[in-house]
């Protein structure tokens, strides 16, 4: 079976697009390399003061990985042309994103409480890596929860269904980089103090 030349270009569309989000995603992964390389590094400080991960940042953790989950049940739902539970799980997800968002500040705001400031006189090498690394991470989150607004906006203008996913299936692979890209900050902070 030969496929059309619309068919060979919407199949070229959709590569190219993949292939763009992993040279963004292989990139994030090069910003966090250098991050924790120099983290590693700054270990030998004299100055270097391990501490506790903030309580907020363990919710925060269980909030990501739950929401990586509606985000796939949403990819599954619209899979099988269920629209409503399709749109039901991606409203999930983005409060799991906000939520997510909500208690990285709240961390903060428990450092600020311990007196564990960033920058300053009073501050620790320690602490400002993990404001950098929560902050970039943010910043990336920031676009995840734009782009989950983009496949809810589309997705309401009704442009997915079963045989037309790639939007969809482009911001779930975007939010699921971003989970474990969390997830593995939170752990190497967790074992690296």
């Amino acid at each position: 079976m030969q496929m059309t030349f619309s068919e060979e270009e919407k199949q070229k569309n959709i590569r190219s697009k993949k292939m763009l989000l992993w040279f963004a995603i292989v990139s994030m992964i090069m910003v966090f390399a250098g991050l924790t390389s120099g983290y590693i590094v700054s270990k030998k400080r004299e100055d270097w003061v391990p501490f506790d991960l903030p309580t907020a940042f363990y919710i925060s953790t269980v909030i990501i990985l739950i929401s990586s989950i509606t985000f796939h049940l949403a990819k599954k739902a619209i899979q099988k042309d269920n629209r409503s539970m399709t749109g039901l799980f991606l409203l999930i997800t983005l409060v799991l994103g906000s939520l997510f968002v909500y208690f990285q500040f709240d961390g903060f705001h428990e450092l600020y409480k311990r007196n564990l400031f960033p920058s300053g006189s009073s501050s620790k090498i320690t602490v400002s890596f993990l404001y950098v690394f929560v902050i970039v991470h943010l910043a990336h989150l920031a676009g995840g929860l734009i782009s989950l607004l983009v496949v809810i906006y589309n997705h309401f203008k009704q442009k997915y269904n079963s045989g037309q996913t790639l939007g969809l299936e482009l911001g779930a692979m975007f939010w699921h980089f971003l989970d474990f890209l969390w997830l593995y900050l939170f752990l190497f902070l967790y074992f690296f103090k």
